[in-house]
């Protein structure tokens, strides 16, 4: 059973966390710190008492901007700790997402919290902790993509996505309506669309054939419109995708 300590300033947030966590069957703590700084003590108390102490913290979830101490300079310290507990960042803002996966956050969960959302984080610290999943795990529909948008889940089609743009760990999908961050390396997109007609062109991008209006060739440089966005081919990936294109119908 996991046990949880959730970092949020403000208290309303910070009940509601906790009330959460303690509601799901693979939590069998969670309690709660009203700041970074408080949280770094208990996590330190934690450490000294051992992994099977009484005392221990497997995961943190943990707010990002806080008073003085905020969540990204708790976790940076964490990193320099020999067993540091693991870290779910719980947020009203998108834009740190990149810099969370750069500090190895579990997972990333957008306020307001949502109960089923929440569930995603608690599995993924507990299969990362050792603790065996109690809540089945459904296969994802292939047609479709979850994204998070202001704490509400949208399943974007897969046949939507013109390109997507490589973020670390992340992976930002591109349609002609906006972008989304997902949590989903490059790597497992490209291997998992290939069939759907996606192809590398660059260690960045990854794009779909029917999408491409243009392949440009200029001075020996390779390049792809895709809508009104013009994108870099590497020179590994031209003659593939010239062959791609020709065959396509």
């Amino acid at each position: 059973m996991l046990r949880a300590l959730a970092v949020d300033d403000e208290r309303p947030s910070l009940e509601e966390l906790v009330y959460l966590l303690n509601a799901d069957p693979r939590v069998g703590s969670a309690e709660g710190a009203g700041d970074a700084t408080g949280a770094l003590r208990r996590i330190n108390r934690a450490l000294e008492s051992g992994p099977d102490g009484p005392d221990a913290i497997d995961v943190v979830f943990l707010d990002i901007q806080m008073p003085g101490l905020d969540g990204l300079d708790l976790a940076r310290l964490l990193t320099g700790f020999a067993r540091p507990p693991l870290v779910v960042f719980v947020t009203a803002h998108e834009d740190f997402a990149v810099q969370a996966f750069d500090l190895k956050a579990v997972d990333y969960v957008l306020k307001p919290v949502r109960r089923e959302r929440l569930a995603e984080a608690v599995r993924r610290a507990a299969e990362l902790s050792g603790t065996p999943p109690r809540i089945p795990v459904h296969e994802p529909d292939p047609d479709h993509i979850p994204v998070e948008l202001g704490g509400v889940t949208r399943f974007v089609p897969v046949d939507d996505i013109t390109h997507v743009e490589a973020q670390g760990d992340y992976a930002r999908l591109h349609t002609g309506q906006g972008s989304h961050l997902v949590r989903v390396p490059l790597s497992t997109l490209e291997d998992r669309w290939r069939s759907r007609g996606f192809v590398r062109i660059h260690r960045r991008h990854l794009v779909a054939l029917r999408h491409i209006g243009e392949l440009r060739l200029d001075a020996g440089t390779v390049s792809v419109l895709v809508g009104a966005e013009e994108l870099q081919v590497s020179r590994r990936h031209a003659r593939e995708l010239r062959d791609l294109l020709m065959r396509r119908p």
